[in-house]
């Protein structure tokens, strides 16, 4: 462990190179399928398995999603541009070399604005750049050899790759987090980081404070969440402060992550450069995309979350709270708009959502796009408890479970089955009153002679004798007024 003082003396200097599979139905350069948990190597042809002669073809779509990404990160989009072959061998490189973007990335510069830190508000982009993925290794324990699973192989990626301009494991999270959003609203990828679709390597470098020159960087790979991510970059800084604290020098080399020590170990070291010897991809066709093309991307764009945020605050009329939590996740934000469009209650609307939906969803391991209760239903909800026709608590306590089993069922309907229906009317209640005042006399007078906190009790005897099902607010005005009369 290092001391603040040490800590101090240090400026944190961070990279990250983030891949992202693209939600396409084939892969980047063949008909191949691209699904996630298929059997081994099913996923496969005389393409992806690098069979020589073979011609690959672009797929469309991968470069759409691509430059629709780009737009999102404020990119500029490369109007002409080519492949390139990356060589390198690796055991799930089938081909003993990569296709991907060096020299003409499809999107240029660009940023994403980023959340919840103080001392950075955006992370500056480098490139997006398409590539294709490689196989994936398989090492089973207790077992001399591995084996190789080429279904990914070929798989359309895009890396995005920032500048060495993030300060703190603080806002590699936070960029980590707004690139997963973007990309699930976007519909590039599904933003899985646990099933490797999302894929994030940091390289992470100290300096002393004031020094201009960059210090010795570190790669970091195999980090399957946004959480392990911050901490392997925090344990880096402390491992490397503390070798340069000791007099000795930092090796350029990769590293990776132990989600259960919480530690890094290194890999293999790396070079100053690498020479992959990249070249001009001579069995593809450069890549031109016309200003048709990316007009007809560019309109038919969703709507990205920051601005679906601030149209919540305006039309809504919600909170910067409220409209952040109604656009932290794509499926919930469509729901919370899709409720809006029927109730006028837009509070109360966000308040279910973030109470007993969200509840409810987490307990079942489900999520807002396969929630069965629709949109419809729960706005009824809301105008049954508006009209005080049924309480909030028999609402979500009995209402809701039972609509979640099923959920074809009209509101109202169930209500009235579920006997939660409220007595609104005010000559019954009225009765009920009476009744309990004329049988606690010594209590109202307790409560004339300025006892006001027998109201509680007063209420509760109400809501046993009307087994809870006369409106709360009608019964306690009524109940208020009988006792204040003289």
């Amino acid at each position: 462990m290092i001391t603040k003082e040490e800590r101090a003396k240090y400026d944190v200097v961070v990279g990250l190179e983030v891949h992202a599979q693209l939600m396409t139905e084939s892969k980047i350069f063949s008909g191949d399928g691209n699904a996630f948990g298929s059997q081994p190597n099913t996923n496969i042809s005389t393409i992806s398995l690098g069979h020589p002669g073979v011609m690959p073809k672009l797929n469309k779509k991968a470069v759409e999603l691509a430059i629709r990404m780009g737009l999102a990160c404020n990119c500029k989009i490369t109007r002409f541009g080519y492949f390139d072959r990356k060589n390198y061998f690796y055991p799930d490189l089938p081909k003993g070399y990569q296709m991907t973007q060096d020299k003409t990335p499809i999107c240029v510069g660009g940023y994403v604005p980023i959340q919840g830190v103080k001392s950075q508000d955006k992370v500056t982009l480098n490139r997006i750049h398409l590539e294709e993925d490689a196989g994936k290794s398989i090492h089973v324990d207790g077992q001399p050899d591995s084996l190789i699973d080429l279904n990914r192989a070929g798989v359309p990626l895009i890396e995005i790759v920032t500048e060495p301009e993030i300060f703190s494991s603080e806002a590699a999270g936070a960029f980590l987090t707004e690139v997963r959003r973007l990309v699930r609203y976007l519909n590039v990828c599904d933003g899985n980081m646990e099933e490797g679709s999302l894929r994030c390597d940091a390289n992470v470098s100290v300096k002393l404070k004031g020094e201009t020159k960059l210090g010795k960087k570190v790669e970091v790979k195999n980090m399957n969440s946004i959480k392990n991510v911050m901490k392997a970059i925090d344990h880096e800084v402390q491992r490397q402060i503390h070798l340069l604290e000791k007099g000795e020098s930092i090796v350029s080399e990769t590293r990776t992550f132990n989600p259960d020590t919480g530690r890094t170990s290194g890999m293999r070291t790396k070079e100053e450069l690498n020479d992959y010897r990249y070249f001009p991809e001579p069995d593809l066709s450069p890549l031109q995309v016309s200003d048709e093309w990316l007009e007809d991307i560019r309109s038919n764009m969703p709507e990205l979350p920051s601005e679906m945020k601030e149209r919540f605050k305006e039309q809504y009329g919600l909170n910067e709270y409220d409209a952040s939590s109604m656009t932290d996740q794509r499926d919930l934000a469509y729901f919370f708009d899709a409720i809006c469009g029927i109730t006028g209650n837009y509070k109360k609307a966000a308040n279910w959502l973030m109470g007993p939906i969200k509840s409810y969803i987490n307990e079942h391991d489900m999520t807002f796009s396969n929630f069965p209760i629709q949109p419809a239903a729960l706005a009824s909800i809301i105008a049954l408890i508006d009209e005080g026709k049924i309480s909030y608590t028999a609402a979500s306590q009995q209402l809701l479970p039972y609509l979640f089993e099923n959920p074809l069922e009209d509101a109202a309907d169930a209500a009235h089955k579920l006997n939660i229906w409220q007595e609104s009317d005010s000559g019954s209640i009225q009765s009920i009153v009476d009744e309990i005042l004329a049988s606690n006399e010594d209590k109202v007078k307790q409560y004339r002679n300025g006892k006001k906190g027998l109201i509680g009790m007063f209420m509760g005897e109400l809501m046993k004798k009307s087994k809870g099902k006369v409106d709360p607010q009608m019964a306690n005005k009524l109940l208020r007024e009988s006792l204040d009369a003289q």
